[in-house]
């Protein structure tokens, strides 16, 4: 690693010493015990069991002073599970939802891994840098978002974590990787572009993770990610360790994933919030002519519950950016301080928009799918789907924005004759979280014909996907299978240590 070049800037709000933090269990107002009844469920050949607190996990002192400046006290399931795996040096692909802490799941290992490698020695000369560690996310969001995490993470380690993202000046991200890097952190096209240019070479990573994996395929990322897997210099399977993490693997991707995946380990975590009762979803029949004044509607009535003229946040999804920017001057004439996300947007205009939002100057965001995934938003009280995406899977990420680590929330969507497609998997979705079915969509249901295709979502009732490893059509001839699984209470087989105090922090991502 490359150090004392330059002086680290913190990236806490003290003065650098860790000791306050001992004394203080912030209240970040969670409902840990909700965590309670998250099933989970390993398999894999030899996993290693699940840890109950941090002081059981070897990160590190470095690290173990960020985890408390950090003020994480408890792991969370993912990170209970996903750590000592990682930490073992087993491939792992993990299905847990963004809020379930996976961020700090996959770092803490690598930074650990890469502290531990401090004297690998890698080719000097030249304007070529050699991470030992990359992180690919779908979006530039994400990637500034896991970044800002990893930075914290890493503080005072000697580890070097550079984010580099399209749309934004290159010169300033060689710069960035000019002054030193082991972890980096990469959306896939912009990665592309420096490794063809030389600027960044794959031959010594060591840690390659792929983060919403699923999202980056759907976004046709594919072709980008498998160049950067299978035909630039990274090493193959068995030479690095590999770790996916996404909300849903269906059985396609995980198909496709398994190319990068050696005698992986499946860890699932079931989606919080969406197969429990945290999020109450609300279904109601809305002509496309009278979504605006429903709208209003909705908004004026959330107004009157709010307490001392604190506004909370509301995050409208919609469907095109034209509708978004619609949407956002309609609101702003009606008095509703709102502001947008999408594509067009400028990252200066984006970053300036969800800082906007987080602060609550402006507690209406209005948003495409490009925020529907990864971001870091987490005290969102209401998401309203003011256009309904055509897949399933879309609305599970979309409304994950509230709810989120445990926290109660609410999800409104308006349905009209032009969202009949997902009529049945939205009435089996609710039906699976114990939340009420309206009568006329049941209806609706039954009359559709659901022939599966996109829409027919992967897995069991409680996870966004189960390892297919585990069907019959795809057998690598091992017996993958000795995993376990296990809800309710997390016993000693799923390494939950008894519940949550409210007051206790936790490592959300």
């Amino acid at each position: 690693m490359e150090r004392g070049r330059e002086r680290e800037v913190n990236p806490f709000d003290d003065d650098g010493d860790a000791e306050p933090a001992f004394g203080v269990q912030e209240n970040t107002g969670i409902n840990f015990d909700a965590y309670e009844d998250i099933p989970v469920e390993t398999s894999g050949q030899n996993v290693p069991p699940p840890v109950n607190t941090f002081a059981e996990i070897d990160l590190g002192e470095a690290v173990n002073q960020n985890i408390r400046r950090c003020k994480y006290v408890k792991p969370t399931p993912v990170q209970r599970n996903a750590i000592p795996i990682l930490l073992a040096g087993r491939d792992l692909m993990a299905c847990a939802q963004t809020g379930s802490g996976k961020t700090a799941a996959f770092c803490f290992p690598i930074i650990a891994g890469i502290m531990r490698e401090q004297y690998v020695q890698r080719p000097h000369g030249g304007r070529t840098v050699y991470p030992l560690a990359l992180i690919l996310s779908p979006t530039r969001e994400l990637s500034c978002q896991i970044h800002d995490e990893a930075k914290k993470f890493a503080y005072q380690t000697g580890v070097k974590v550079v984010v580099v993202y399209g749309g934004a000046p290159v010169n300033q991200q060689l710069r960035e990787l000019e002054r030193g890097v082991d972890v980096l952190v990469a959306t896939p096209g912009r990665l592309v572009d420096l490794v063809e240019r030389a600027r960044v070479s794959l031959q010594m990573i060591r840690y390659l993770a792929l983060d919403e994996a699923d999202r980056m395929l759907d976004m046709g990322f594919e072709p980008q990610i498998r160049k950067i897997v299978e035909q630039m210099d990274m090493p193959p399977c068995g030479r690095r360790q590999t770790m996916l993490f996404s909300a849903t693997f269906p059985k396609e991707i995980q198909r496709l994933a398994s190319d990068f995946l050696s005698n992986y380990i499946f860890l699932a975590v079931g989606r919080v919030g969406s197969s429990t009762d945290l999020i109450v979803q609300r279904v109601e029949y809305v002509h496309e002519t009278d979504k605006r004044s429903h709208l209003m509607d909705l908004l004026h009535a959330q107004r009157e519950t709010e307490v001392n003229g604190k506004h909370s946040l509301t995050l409208v999804f919609v469907e095109t950016k034209k509708g978004a920017d619609s949407l956002e001057h309609w609101l702003y004439v009606n008095k509703f301080p709102a502001t947008s996300i999408h594509g067009d947007r400028s990252q200066q205009e984006r970053e300036m928009a969800l800082r906007s939002f987080k602060s609550g100057k402006t507690p209406i965001l209005v948003a495409t799918d490009v925020a529907a995934r990864g971001l870091d938003i987490p005290h969102v009280a209401h998401v309203v789907n003011f256009d309904l995406p055509n897949d399933i899977d879309d609305y599970v990420h979309r409304i994950g924005r509230t709810g989120r680590a445990g926290k109660t929330g609410l999800a409104t969507a308006f349905f009209n004759e032009n969202n009949l497609s997902l009529a049945r998997p939205l009435a089996d979705l609710m039906q699976e979280a114990n939340q009420e079915v309206p009568a006329w969509l049941t209806r609706y249901a039954s009359r559709v014909s659901f022939s599966g295709g996109k829409n027919r979502r992967s897995g069991g009732a409680r996870f966004g996907g189960r390892d297919m490893r585990r069907d019959g059509s795809f057998n690598r001839g091992a017996d993958y299978f000795g995993g376990n699984s296990s809800s309710g209470g997390y016993g000693v087989s799923a390494g939950y240590g008894g519940g949550y105090n409210p007051a206790v922090a936790s490592a959300w991502d």
